[in-house]
């Protein structure tokens, strides 16, 4: 089975369409699991979920709640997932059609974890640009909007997903199967939102991520990104 673990927070926009393009895109939706970790939503997006879950026999949808923080959501439906692969998405993230086969046939190949290539849903030059630049097995052109796809054998050897920090969760367990020489980029495109880049600003929100990587770089304490993160991008 697929474990599909999805950190939800007031998402009551967009979590049902998401659902339906998981069970049609999907190779076959009855080997699928999907765990949706609300973290206090103070929206609909609960209901929503277990309206969707009522209704559609054989696609199998849950939800559980935990602390607020992608982290430790995302954690936490690994500890209550029953696959033996654990795919962990973005909840405004699209996987290609045939997502489940694609990572399944990963798997089969000895690549135990990995992602897809990504395009943001939006056609700035810049967003193209680094969107391109996922199809390249360089670490700086990871990020969780591409999601992540994982054994559970290889998920607890390294720990899981740190859930003592509140940022950079997935950089830090990216950063932990490089150094392990763990890592496939499946040569399919998932689509991703583009909505915080144009709210903030595209070129704005991109310069204070990439000053939170150089922060980090010389050495910055999380609790420092983390309180630059909430000023200039949440």
């Amino acid at each position: 089975m697929l474990s599909i673990i999805i950190p939800v927070f007031n998402e009551e926009a967009s979590i049902e369409g998401l659902l339906h393009h998981l069970m049609e895109v999907a190779f076959d939706a009855t080997g699928l699991e999907v765990i949706v970790v609300d973290g206090g939503s103070r929206d609909n997006t609960v209901l929503k979920v277990n309206a969707f879950a009522s209704i559609k026999n054989g696609f199998q949808v849950i939800t559980a709640s935990a602390a607020k923080g992608r982290g430790k959501q995302m954690h936490y439906g690994a500890t209550i997932a029953s696959g033996e692969i654990l795919y962990f998405l973005h909840a405004d993230s699209y996987p290609p059609k045939d997502y489940d086969r694609l990572i399944l046939n990963a798997v089969a190949q000895e690549h135990p974890a990995g992602c897809f290539r990504m395009k943001f849903k939006s056609r700035h030059p810049w967003l193209m640009a680094v969107g391109w630049l996922t199809r390249f097995s360089w670490k700086v052109s990871r990020g969780g909007d591409q999601s992540q796809y994982i054994t559970r054998e290889l998920y607890d050897e390294i720990g899981g997903y740190n859930t003592q920090i509140p940022i950079y969760e997935d950089y830090d367990l990216i950063t932990s199967l490089y150094n392990r020489g763990h890592y496939h980029v499946i040569p399919k495109w998932l689509k991703t939102s583009a909505r915080r880049y144009h709210e903030k600003g595209v070129l704005r929100l991109q310069w204070f991520y990439l000053t939170i990587y150089w922060k980090k770089y010389r050495g910055a304490s999380m609790e420092e990104l983390y309180q630059y993160y909430l000023s200039k991008c949440d």
